[in-house]
């Protein structure tokens, strides 16, 4: 009863588009191949078995999540890394332009939303430490399945399991220590952690501690690398994270189950920025020195309280109670936005800004087999969200955003009809969204001429459709295609914050239809022998999408309509060399949007809004008691048609490589990114902002890392 609690914890169903499944092998190849029927999905949000859910999905299991992950201590760039579709990472705090195909994704903790549509500071990345995950569920495409927010797709992070009965504590420590390529000796990393767990007959318990200290990074050629003081940094930090899990058997079918988690990463601010110059190709870079106001800093507190019945009037009930508080400090400086002759001389006010968000909700399902219809399976339900968001400058006190409240109640239904054996699979549902806006009397800054708005609680409805079907033609090939759409807010903190117009009043100004897109695709995959394949195309369009465009060094939000298309191919190779295993995946995408407001898409979607073509490959042997990886990802060049010059991509190649030990008291690995030692200006630095030097980062070079990993 427990593994399936475990799994089901945040299986609350709701609006899922059926979905196919990309596994991994235990060394961790992505091959698009069907996963095992016995492998929940809880980002679906059903108890389906992948084969009977139409969209592309891929799993990062727990074993490639830990070795990934002593690369960068990231969960997201293990994402990043490993599904092609995603964007290269800016390696920054922020994530300010990474996308899954095109589009935002929605972060989740065992189903618990991360991510702030309200006033997206882009912090969603860090938010909990890897070493607490025990595999990551990615869903491709724009999916109303968690509701606001997943229009690029869903990166659910599942947690560690309840501990397995009768076997005493169980759990695993990680040690580890990394260093930049010339041994630098602030250049060090530091990482570990303890997780351990124990059944006690009914009640069942677990609890962890995590910690990271990031020195300086130094890119290919031996420099540092340029700090953000802006956004925020993971370089020259530190991060301290708890964990909790709290299960209760109530009977044999029914379980309630608490977690929390505490995540905080502040940096050190023991650096200064030194400006670059795109002129002579030379990135920005740091110097010692002591930043002024409070460093950049992501605290974020995730807990959840779930209740799952598995034999209610022979179906599933659960129910999840969520909380989310989440603070995000930002970098302050001397902005012309933040001036204000009442407080200070102008040009002399220094201040810094925090995005505040408090998230409650509450999502209950019932999913069973309807008897009358052989092969019909039914599941309903309400999700409840209340979000409430605001940007303060902390330093004055100040509201730079004002407090906005966001409160929705979604109730959904979905059907899946199996035929001809389970060979066929056919489904489709609805969610109605209704949602509400609520905005109180403020006042903008003065540098926006310190406007009085009237406050006003603005509102919308839409319903979100999918369906989908998947047949399995012959033994090993399957086929699927489907349709759903997904939604989000544009980004009302922007818009509130910046209004310059006098007279203005919430309830008129403020648009807040919301961003829906609609995603179709189709596909194929093989997996039969030894030989795996997919292929996978899609297109996504959006009537009112809300575009980041970067007026004045701060991006703003422009509502245009967006077209984006792309082709996604797998594959994997058992190769007759006993051991070896060779894979790869490709991605490729096109974006473009309205800019002249006519209905018609006419330039490129940016650096900033889509990511460039990639290719992946992957190499991986094993024999005896040893093992290797090695990996490589080219990220290809690009050219925006409409675009400013100097936004053109130059591609680049990095590479990767792992040897292991694995013995009786664990696994010793010795790991190397970017194992050549290559020298490259980021994608985010090179495609935006082409003007800045300042924002001219290099990316890391290469990071040898030793690691200690046992399991009890």
């Amino acid at each position: 009863m427990k593994t399936f609690a475990g799994v089901s914890a945040a299986a609350l169903f709701a609006l899922a588009g059926p979905a196919l499944a990309q596994g991994e092998d235990a060394a961790g190849n992505t091959d698009d191949t069907r996963v095992e029927e016995t492998i929940i999905v809880t980002a679906a949000r059903t108890i389906l078995p992948p084969s009977a859910l139409p969209n592309t999905i891929q799993l990062i299991s727990d074993e490639e999540l830990a070795l990934q992950a002593q690369l960068t201590g990231s969960a997201v760039e293990v994402v990043s890394t490993l599904v092609p579709s995603f964007s290269p990472t800016r390696e920054k705090l922020s994530g300010a332009g990474e996308t899954l195909r095109g589009r935002s994704p929605l972060y989740l903790i065992d189903g618990v939303p991360q991510s702030n549509p309200l006033r997206d500071g882009s912090r969603d990345g860090y938010t909990i430490d890897p070493f607490f995950i025990d595999r990551v569920e990615v869903i491709f495409g724009s999916n109303a399945i968690q509701g606001i927010g997943a229009t690029g797709g869903v990166v659910n992070y599942v947690t560690a399991p309840a501990p397995a009965e009768g076997e005493g504590w169980t759990g695993k420590v990680l040690a580890q220590i990394g260093a930049s390529n010339d041994f630098q000796g602030d250049g060090y990393d530091y990482r570990g952690g303890v997780l351990a767990g124990r059944d006690f007959g009914g009640v069942d318990v677990t609890l962890g501690v995590a910690s990271q200290k990031r020195g300086a990074f130094y890119s290919g050629d031996g420099r540092r690398i340029g700090i953000d003081g802006a956004q925020g940094e993971v370089q020259d930090s530190q991060s301290l994270s708890f964990f909790g899990k709290i299960g209760l058997d109530l009977s044999a079918t029914r379980r309630l189950e608490l977690m929390t988690q505490h995540f905080e990463l502040e940096g050190d601010g023991d650096y200064m920025l030194v400006s670059g110059s795109r002129a002579t190709n030379t990135p920005t870079t740091t110097i010692r020195g002591t930043q002024p106001g409070v460093i950049p800093t992501n605290k974020v507190l995730t807990s959840s309280l779930t209740y799952t019945d598995e034999d209610l009037f022979g179906g599933l009930l659960t129910g999840q109670l969520f909380y989310q508080d989440f603070e995000a400090v930002f970098g302050g400086g001397t902005f012309a936005t933040f001036q204000d002759p009442a407080i200070a001389p102008a040009g002399t006010l220094f201040d810094q800004s925090a995005n505040n968000s408090e998230k409650m909700g509450l999502r209950v399902s019932y999913e069973r087999g309807v008897d009358a219809v052989p092969g019909l399976t039914m599941r309903g339900g309400l999700d409840i969200l209340n979000d409430q968001t605001y940007q303060e400058l902390i330093l004055t006190g100040r509201n730079w955003v004002p407090e906005t409240e966001f409160t929705s109640y979604a109730p959904f239904i979905q059907l899946n009809q199996a035929l001809f054996n389970e060979r066929v699979h056919i489904s489709g549902g609805l969610r109605h969204e209704i949602a509400k806006l609520k905005v109180n009397d403020f006042q903008t800054l003065y540098a926006y001429g310190a406007q009085d708005v009237d406050g006003g609680e603005p509102d919308f409805e839409e319903t979100l459709f999918n369906v989908g079907a998947t047949a399995e033609i012959v033994d090993g090939l399957t086929a699927y295609t489907s349709y759903a759409q997904g939604f989000t807010m544009a980004d009302v903190g922007r818009i509130l914050r910046a209004v310059s117009t006098p007279g203005q009043d919430v309830d008129s100004f403020l648009n807040v239809q919301p961003v829906v897109s609609d995603n179709t695709e189709i596909g194929l995959e093989w997996n039969k022998g030894p030989y795996t394949a997919s292929a996978a195309y899609f297109w996504s369009t959006s009537d009112f999408g809300a575009l980041l465009v970067m007026r004045n060094d701060v991006y703003e939000v422009e509502r245009q309509r967006t077209e984006i298309d792309g082709l996604e191919l797998t594959g994997g190779w058992e190769t007759p060399i006993a051991g070896l295993k060779l894979s790869g995946g490709v991605a490729m995408l096109n974006g473009k949007t309205d800019s002249d407001g006519d209905g018609e898409v006419d330039i490129d979607l940016d650096g900033g809004n889509i990511s460039p073509d990639r290719v992946n490959f992957a190499a991986d042997y094993a024999t005896g008691p040893f093992s290797v990886r090695v990996q490589t990802r080219s990220y290809l060049d690009r050219a925006f048609e409409g675009r400013a010059a100097g936004t053109d991509f130059d591609g680049f190649t990095l590479a990767d490589a792992f040897l292991r030990y694995s013995a009786d008291f664990g696994n010793i690995t010795l790991s190397a990114s970017n194992l050549f030692d290559k020298q490259y200006v980021t994608y985010d630095s090179q495609t935006v902002q082409p003007t800045s030097n300042t924002r001219f980062f290099a990316g890391r070079g290469r990071v040898l890392t030793l690691a200690f990993e046992t399991k009890f």
